[in-house]
């Protein structure tokens, strides 16, 4: 090779790496991680598979995102924090935990503030859901989509629940957060703050008589092995936000952004029709597990509802206005 080609071949290299170093933001290849709390199984985790396959296609296999169910990252806490500095790219988790970050998002642990999935989803999904994820910005959080836990109910390892009454001195694991404390003091049962990964093991050592979770939550992390007793509740309802690192986010293109949000609002319509076609066969699994299964009346449900009147009129009022809000939208859609 003469001097003069070795020198073309140089400049001809060099110009090639530059190219490389200089290509766009969307030609370059990312891994992404994505946490939650369920397992694998779980509508959640489901869900969060089709977000990941949905966002693999449409960028041709750029991006790759890694789901990492089970808690496998740690408890919700440490993951919120974890996207606020850019280490963990999203999270899926129930949107009242989102309270630590914007006050507002303690309504979305209102008991019996839906009706029923429809009217979730409409709230949700309309400007009220999406003017709270937008405020989550200003903390380093984008809210890309609401996907849904569901229904709430309560399991116990000590007795059957036919009666409210039945619910005092039950030793109950809530989420972590000031309302669901007081829903359960409100009954006169003792609430037991604890992240979701520890709620299996304190179940097993009796640290904790039961909890409560949707059916799904129930079956796909086997309670059923140490909870004898179900009680179809219906108490509260759970959407669940997927949510972005901002810093991840920022550091992509219009176009990437887009892709990641279309990718977002697909899977969660995927996923609510995951879990809501899943609901009837879990209660039928659950039974035939072992699990004893009651239902309250219509008189003690009404009683239930009155119970915890008080605690959403006490922790309303801090937040009156996004309450009234939300009222008004669920007021026209009873129409």
């Amino acid at each position: 090779m003469t001097r003069l080609t070795r020198r073309a071949l140089g400049l001809a290299l060099a110009a090639a790496s530059l190219c490389t170093a200089l290509l766009p933001a969307q030609a370059q290849e990312r891994t992404f991680k994505l946490a939650l709390q369920n397992p694998k199984g779980h509508p959640l985790e489901i869900g969060a598979s089709k977000f990941a396959e949905l966002v693999a296609a449409r960028s041709g296999g750029r991006f790759k995102v890694s789901v990492f169910p089970g808690g496998t990252l740690g408890g919700d806490a440490p993951n919120v924090s974890a996207l606020q500095g850019g280490t963990i790219d999203f999270v899926q988790l129930n949107s009242g935990i989102l309270a630590s970050q914007i006050k507002d998002f303690e309504v979305f642990d209102f008991p019996f503030m839906f009706a029923n999935a429809k009217e979730a989803d409409a709230v949700v999904d309309g400007p009220f859901g999406q003017k709270l994820h937008a405020r989550l910005l200003d903390k380093g959080i984008v809210g890309l989509a609401f996907v849904e836990l569901g229904f709430r109910n309560i399991t116990n390892s000590r007795k059957a629940i036919s009666t409210v009454d039945d619910i005092a001195g039950l030793k109950l694991r809530v989420i972590p957060n000031a309302i669901n404390i007081d829903w359960v003091k409100a009954l006169g049962a003792n609430p037991t703050p604890m992240a979701f990964p520890e709620v299996y093991a304190g179940l097993e050592q009796k640290a904790i008589d039961g909890q409560e979770n949707p059916l799904s939550v129930i079956l796909a992390n086997k309670f059923y092995e140490v909870q004898k007793y179900l009680t179809v509740t219906n108490h509260q309802y759970n959407p669940q936000s997927l949510i972005m690192s901002r810093k991840v986010w920022d550091s992509l293109t219009d176009a990437d952004r887009k892709l990641i949000k279309d990718a977002a609002v697909e899977a969660s319509a995927f996923q609510r029709k995951v879990n809501r076609d899943k609901s009837a066969d879990d209660l039928d699994e659950l039974k035939r597990a072992g699990m004893t299964v009651s239902e309250l009346s219509p008189a003690e449900q009404a009683k239930l509802r009155d119970k915890l009147k008080p605690v959403v009129e006490k922790h309303g009022a801090a937040i009156a206005a996004t309450v009234a809000e939300l009222q008004a939208e669920l007021a026209k859609l009873r129409k």
